[in-house]
C-alpha cells in the first residue's frame, strides 16, 4: 500500500517557496532557533542550501512567526471517530459518509492532528466491506484538511475476556491465519486500504506465527497486539511489532508473569514489539504507569486518542453503534450503569499536554510521541513526522503558555496553510474565511 510522492527536485518556480522566520525548531531533545522552508506546489520540506545555493532564488513570501514554535503535524494512529462521525457506522449511504468523513478532515487540522488511521472497531464482515474503501490513504491535497495514512482495524479477532465495549458476539477467531483476514476485511481492502491490523495473538493458530506479522509487513500492513491474554513468552517471539493501548485490555504485570506489559517496556529480546501506543487522557492510564512506560521505552511510545464519535459534542448520554448506551462527562466516557471506560473523548494535544506534565519532559522531547514515533511505527520515517528536507511538509505552529502547556495556532498541510487560530488563512491566492476555534 504505497502513495504516491512527487518528485523531490527543486527546481521549481520560485512563487512556491515560503520562508517560516524566526521560529523555534526542535532539534534532538532542545528547541533551537531556526528558519523552515517549504514548497507549496510539491507539499515538502526544502533545504535552504538547495534554494539559495544550489538554485538561487528567493522564496516568494517570508513568514515572521514571532517566536512561535514549528513541530511537524500531529499523528494518530488509533481514533474511531469525532463530532458526531463514527468510523464504523455503515449505516449510512455512501455519499452521506463521504460527506461526514469530510467534515471530520476539516475539523481534525484545528486540533494540530494532519494525519491519522481512521480506526474501525469490531463489526460484521459487511460493515468492513463497507466501510474500508472510504478509509484508505487519503490524495494528496491540502484542501481536504487532516489526512488518512489508512485504516486500523480494531477486531474482530480479539480476545472475548478482554473486550473492553467491543460485543463478545462481534467477537471471532482468525483459525485461518491470514485467510481469515482477508475473508473478514475483504482482500482488497486488506491490502489496499488498511495499515494497522490489531487482535489477540494468541488466538492465532500456532503456524501463523512468527511468520504472519512479517507477510503484513511485507504488505506495509502493522500487526498489533491488543483486547489479548497473551503472556510474556508469547509476546516476545512472536514478532508482533505493536502493541494497542498499553495496560488497557489486557493482563498487568505480575511478579512471574511480566505479560504484554513486560514484553513492551523490558529490553529482553530484539523480536519484543518495539512500539506502543498509550492513552493519556488522565483516565485510562494512571500518570505514573505513562512516566514508567516512557523512561523503560522512549523511543516506541506513541501517543493515542482512540476518541470515539462523541469528540467535540455536549456531555450526555449517547446510544453507541451497537445498541450501547454511553455517558460522556467531559472527556470520560461510560457505559451506562457501569463505570467501564468507553473509549475517550480528548484531542491529540490534550494528550501530549498531559504527557509533558505526567513525565516532565520538555516540548521537543515530548512532540515525537506524536511525530516522528507514530511515523517511524507505520513506516513512514523521512516522510511524516520529522522536519527533513524531502519530507511532507504538514507542520504545526504552536504558542506556548504560561504553564508551558502548549496550544495550535496555525496548521500546514502540504506546505499550505489550512488552519489558523483567527480563523483565517491567508496564502498566495487570497484570503478564505475557515471555520474559528
Amino acid at each position: 500500500m504505497s502513495t504516491a510522492r512527487p518528485s523531490r527536485t527543486h527546481s521549481v518556480p520560485t512563487d512556491t517557496i515560503i520562508r517560516l522566520a524566526n521560529c523555534l525548531i526542535p532539534a534532538d531533545n532542545c528547541l533551537v532557533p531556526g528558519t523552515l522552508l517549504v514548497n507549496s506546489t510539491t507539499g515538502l520540506i526544502i533545504s535552504s542550501q538547495d534554494v539559495f545555493y544550489g538554485s538561487k532564488i528567493q522564496p516568494s513570501a517570508t513568514i515572521d512567526l514571532r517566536g512561535k514554535v514549528v513541530v511537524p503535524g500531529f499523528i494518530d494512529v488509533q481514533i474511531n471517530g469525532a463530532y458526531g462521525f463514527d468510523f464504523s457506522n455503515s449505516s449510512n449511504s455512501n455519499e452521506e459518509y463521504a460527506k461526514g468523513l469530510k467534515e471530520v478532515n476539516r475539523q481534525f487540522v484545528s486540533t494540530g492532528v494532519t494525519s491519522y488511521c481512521p480506526t474501525v472497531t469490531s463489526q460484521k464482515d459487511e460493515v468492513y466491506h463497507k466501510v474500508l474503501p472510504h478509509l484508505g490513504p487519503s490524495p494528496r491535497s491540502p484542501t481536504l484538511g487532516s489526512s488518512s495514512l489508512g485504516a486500523h482495524v480494531e477486531g474482530p479477532f480479539l480476545n472475548p475476556e478482554r473486550n473492553g465495549i467491543h460485543p463478545p458476539h462481534i467477537l471471532q477467531k482468525p483459525s485461518e491465519g491470514l485467510r481469515s483476514l482477508e475473508t473478514v476485511y475483504g482482500k482488497q481492502n486488506l491490502y489496499s486500504n488498511i495499515k494497522v491490523v490489531t487482535l489477540a495473538p494468541e488466538l492465532l493458530p500456532p503456524s501463523s506465527l512468527p511468520s504472519l506479522p512479517s507477510v503484513l509487513a511485507s504488505k506495509n500492513i502493522i500487526l498489533s497486539a491488543g483486547h489479548s491474554t497473551a503472556t510474556f513468552s508469547q509476546l516476545v517471539n512472536s514478532n508482533i511489532s505493536m502493541v494497542t493501548h498499553l495496560f488497557n485490555a489486557m493482563h498487568q504485570p505480575h511478579q512471574r508473569e511480566p505479560g504484554i506489559p513486560g514484553a513492551v517496556l523490558a529490553d529482553v529480546s530484539v523480536s519484543k514489539p518495539r512500539f506502543f501506543g498509550i492513552i493519556a487522557d488522565g483516565v485510562h492510564v494512571h500518570p505514573a504507569n505513562i512516566k514508567w512506560a516512557y523512561h523503560s521505552n522512549p523511543s516506541g511510545l506513541c501517543l493515542v486518542t482512540d476518541a470515539m464519535s462523541l469528540l467535540g459534542l455536549p456531555d450526555g448520554e449517547y446510544v453507541w453503534g451497537n445498541g450501547e448506551s454511553i455517558h460522556k462527562t467531559g472527556g470520560v466516557l461510560t457505559l451506562k450503569g457501569t463505570t467501564k471506560i468507553a473509549g475517550s473523548c480528548v484531542t491529540l494535544l490534550e494528550c501530549l499536554n498531559n504527557f509533558m506534565r505526567f513525565t516532565n519532559t520538555g516540548i521537543a522531547e515530548a512532540i515525537k510521541t506524536v511525530t516522528k514515533t507514530p511515523a517511524r511505527m507505520l513506516g513512514l520515517e523521512g516522510v511524516k513526522g520529522c522536519l527533513e528536507p524531502g519530507a511532507d511538509a504538514d507542520l504545526c505552529v504552536l504558542e506556548v503558555n504560561g504553564d508551558g502547556s502548549v496550544g495550535v495556532e496555525e496548521v500546514w498541510k502540504f506546505g499550505v496553510k489550512v488552519w489558523e487560530k483567527s480563523g483565517i488563512r491567508r496564502h498566495r491566492e487570497g484570503v478564505v474565511e475557515l471555520s474559528r476555534l
